[in-house]
């Protein structure tokens, strides 16, 4: 069963990682190196059983691949996720653990933090291997990727913006914002900057009250999210929130853009098809929300060191790669995430020639 969803999708390797003395349970997953080590960030969920673990590895690093592809980096797609509780099962020794599969593997596939995963523990991951970015503080560092992530997706929000409305920015439009996580915080400043209203919700009330204190936003309740009248509905927390139930309350909203910060928002790429017929654009995810990806690159990547001035100018051309995405689906009659998919595996396919 496992070998047919690796050969179906052209998965290289995938890692269990098992240690009942320390009582971890994760899964690595490297999709490609074709372009260079398979990098992606490590995510500690408490998933409802071990093959809705799989199943969220095996699409996140596929969808680091694409990412990596359709900015331009020299690197493939992995990911590897920690299952439990990050709030009460997380300890040190677990992570310690994780760093020594991740060293065993030799480079090819390079960790950062995700979900449930901050920079004391990559700090302590570290410990056990060098093959690690992302952590805020030591020197050369990127830092947290969360701002970079949120610069990506508020420019190409605006491409989106542009090409919906001919509007040169978000002034007076409406965001509904779904999800208000480290990447949300650091995009409110930018919409509410550029004049954009936002209603916003999370299931974490520490995190509501947070933005709360900082911003003069709405906040509702997490499921009345698909129901605010809205110009963009904004997915910015997990993913698989575009499907049949929810696409149509969005429609009911009167929204003309799905451009958000979360991985693999749609349900089942089918989705995809169902909001170009609904006349609702669409920022595919792994292309609009590249920008941490990018910043981390920069780290291990440019001459002379990072430089967060050139990282995120490079950032900012997200809004130009949106641009073109759309341009493409209107010209060719095509879904968006169909034309990200292309332009990804093209890049993909030349470097295995």
């Amino acid at each position: 069963m496992v070998f047919d969803r690796m050969k179906k999708e052209n998965f290289e390797q995938i890692v269990y990682c098992n240690d009942p003395k320390v009582g971890l349970k994760a899964i690595i997953a490297l999709h490609s190196t074709v372009l260079g080590p398979a990098t992606g960030g490590c995510r500690m969920w408490n998933y409802k059983d071990e093959d809705a673990a799989l199943t969220d590895v095996l699409r996140l690093s596929k969808g680091m691949t694409y990412k990596a592809a359709i900015s331009g980096l020299k690197w493939g797609g992995g990911k590897a996720v920690i299952l439990g509780d990050s709030k009460t099962e997380k300890t040190p020794e677990k992570l310690r653990r994780f760093g020594e599969y991740v060293e065993k593997l030799g480079g090819h596939y390079i960790t950062a933090k995700d979900v449930g995963i901050d920079c004391e523990d990559l700090k302590i991951i570290k410990t056990k291997t060098k093959h690690i970015l992302g952590i805020e503080g030591e020197k050369g560092s990127s830092g947290d990727p969360s701002p970079a992530t949120a610069w990506g997706v508020y420019h190409g929000m605006r491409a989106c913006v542009k090409n919906a409305f001919g509007a040169e920015s978000l002034d007076g439009l409406t965001i509904a914002l779904q999800g208000l996580g480290s990447v949300s915080y650091y995009l409110l400043e930018h919409l509410m900057a550029d004049g954009a209203k936002v209603v916003a919700c999370d299931i974490d009330e520490e995190k509501v009250s947070r933005t709360a204190r900082k911003y003069n936003i709405e906040t509702i309740r997490p499921e009345a999210i698909y129901d605010v009248r809205c110009d963009v509905f904004s997915p910015s927390a997990l993913g698989a929130v575009i499907n049949p139930e929810t696409l149509p309350r969005i429609l009911m909203t009167q929204a003309k853009i799905v451009a958000g910060a979360a991985n693999n928002q749609l349900a089942t790429p089918e989705m995809g098809d169902a909001l170009m017929r609904s006349e609702i654009l669409y920022a595919p995810d792994y292309a609009i929300n590249a920008g941490g990806l990018i910043n981390i690159y920069h780290e291990q990547e440019s001459i002379g060191g990072y430089s967060r001035e050139r990282a995120f100018e490079q950032v900012r051309q997200i809004g130009n790669t949106i641009a073109e995405i759309l341009r493409l689906s209107k010209d060719r009659k095509v879904s968006s995430h169909v034309i990200a998919d292309q332009m990804a595996e093209e890049r993909v396919r030349k470097a295995s020639e």
